[in-house]
């Protein structure tokens, strides 16, 4: 076989990823600039979400996870695999179009479902509004995930990575042209998101013609490696199903807080970023690469591949995570505090944020250890682990929220992610050693951890140190930069001392 070169792909879409999130701050702190947290705001949040949570059924989530592993041992054993992408992108698309059709039918329904605190108020008819808007995002973008998904398993990263920017570009863009003509810029914003996914799946639509995979519509034909993919596939989108529900029921929670719904979702912007540069990548490169080397029967390649994959994820996530719980309100403040955002926003939102950040860690590890069931075809287990944890979220949501307030869906999403942690790998015991972390991984783990204990106490005192700076409009980029720089040296200075991360394997890796 020839071998996905797992570092490199790691990098090509993690930049493309970085890139992706930096322009997502700036989509939200300009969304959050110019229309607040208020009414406006919660109904753009719902609205918005109604179209990923389906998202996450037939994009990267569900058809995804059964897609990728059948596709790439199709390319892999040569048998038709333009075909089957073919016929795949046609059954998904009928399906996708039906929904899209139900869904603008039942809006006020599925707002109500998703934000009953909503209803009577400005907030509910406004999301109606904006959800039948938003919600054929989800026809496009979920087509442009398979195509993705094409690439990914064909070793070709670029396209598919830098797709998503497209979406922050299109909606940045139209809130600049609404206020420069004095137009509604909510309404803009909304009206770009359908855009970005046509737009979106036209790019990695085309690449995959580029790459030798044609995708070609066709009349949809339940064939019988399209029942297959359904099999493997229902489990899957139960397991996602499982994921949103647990979304959904910290969103209601925050629904009956004042304005909780914007800081929680400002929250998840702000951890996002570290989780989608590096456990989204890890995630989007490790299922092709272990579905390929498993079908050639390499499990030894298939080990190595998944123990450094968890070094080069961790080595980067448990840093971040140590960041985002020592300073939280600097970076919230400096990223969101202006316009209609006050200084008791800021500190809201930089509260979920370091809840958030101790979970960090197990939202990555579970991206690196999904692909060992998924790549094996196996999407029943990791459906039961998330039934699990989804009674988890809902009973420390539920129950939290009387007692401690609107940050109770933060615990309970931070605990249910550790709890599924501890499930998957408790599932991998039957796997043999080829989905075991090898000795170097173990070695390497507690450096990587001491190293990032380093750099929070040095963070700790710089956050002390530029305290002023930080609070001064003119000075406070810079402060915040001075900040980050600071925590980033330490952390890989100390961590070559250690041994916990070396340049060497980098470079090591790249040239393999």
């Amino acid at each position: 076989m020839k071998p996905i070169r797992l570092m490199t792909g790691f990098l090509t879409v993690g930049v493309w990823t970085l890139l992706s999130r930096v322009l997502g701050f700036v989509r939200d702190a300009m969304i959050l600039a110019l229309i607040g947290t208020g009414p406006l705001y919660e109904a753009y949040v719902v609205a918005f979400r109604l179209p990923n949570m389906f998202r996450r059924f037939f994009a990267e989530g569900a058809f995804n996870m059964a897609f990728v592993p059948m596709f790439s041992k199709k390319l892999e054993t040569d048998e038709a695999p333009a075909e089957f992408a073919s016929q795949a992108f046609s059954g998904l698309a009928s399906v996708l179009i039906v929904l899209t059709l139900i869904a603008q039918a039942t809006m006020p329904w599925l707002i109500f479902g998703m934000a009953s605190g909503f209803a009577g108020a400005a907030q509910f008819d406004l999301a109606t509004e904006f959800g039948r808007i938003a919600f054929p995002y989800v026809l496009f973008i979920s087509l442009a995930a398979l195509a993705s998904g094409v690439l990914n398993a064909t070793g070709r990263f670029a396209a598919a990575a830098a797709a998503p920017v497209l979406l922050n570009v299109l909606l940045i863009s139209a809130m600049l042209v609404a206020q420069a003509v004095g137009g509604n810029i909510a309404r803009a914003l909304i009206w770009a998101v359908p855009v970005a996914g046509l737009a979106q799946l036209a790019l990695v639509w085309i690449a995959a013609n580029r790459a030798g995979v044609p995708i070609r519509i066709q009349r949809p034909r339940l064939t019988p490696e399209l029942r297959r993919l359904i099999k493997i596939a229902v489990p899957a989108a139960l397991a996602g199903g499982v994921v949103q529900i647990n979304l959904l029921v910290g969103q209601q929670v925050a629904s009956y807080f004042d304005r909780a719904v914007g800081w929680l979702y400002a929250a998840d912007r702000l951890y996002q970023l570290p989780l989608g540069v590096v456990g989204i990548a890890i995630g989007v490169v490790l299922l092709p690469d272990l579905s390929r080397r498993l079908a050639a029967r390499d499990d030894a390649g298939a080990r190595n591949a998944l123990s450094r994959a968890g070094e080069a994820a961790l080595a980067l996530t448990i840093p971040s995570a140590v960041a985002l719980i020592v300073i939280p309100l600097p970076l919230v403040s400096v990223l969101f505090q202006r316009g209609e955002v006050t200084a008791d926003d800021s500190a809201s939102i930089a509260l979920a944020v370091a809840i958030y950040g101790l979970g960090l860690p197990a939202f990555v590890l579970q991206k690196i250890l999904q692909p060992l069931f998924f790549a094996r075809e196996d999407t029943r287990s990791p459906f039961r682990y998330a039934l699990w944890a989804m009674v988890v979220n809902a009973i420390l949501a539920i129950g939290l929220a009387p007692v401690i307030g609107w940050f109770a869906p933060a615990i309970a999403t931070t605990v249910a992610g550790w709890a599924m942690v501890w499930l998957l790998a408790r599932g991998t015991g039957e796997m043999g050693d080829a989905a075991k972390f090898d000795d170097r991984f173990w070695a390497r783990l507690w450096r990587i951890c001491a190293s990032a204990a380093v750099m929070g106490g040095l963070l700790w005192a710089v956050n002390l140190a530029l305290t002023p700076m930080l609070g001064t409009p003119g000075w406070r980029y810079l402060a915040l930069a001075l900040l980050v720089t600071s925590g980033i040296v330490s952390f890989f200075a100390t961590a070559q001392i250690t041994g916990g991360f070396r340049l060497s394997d980098l470079r090591h890796a790249l040239r393999r």
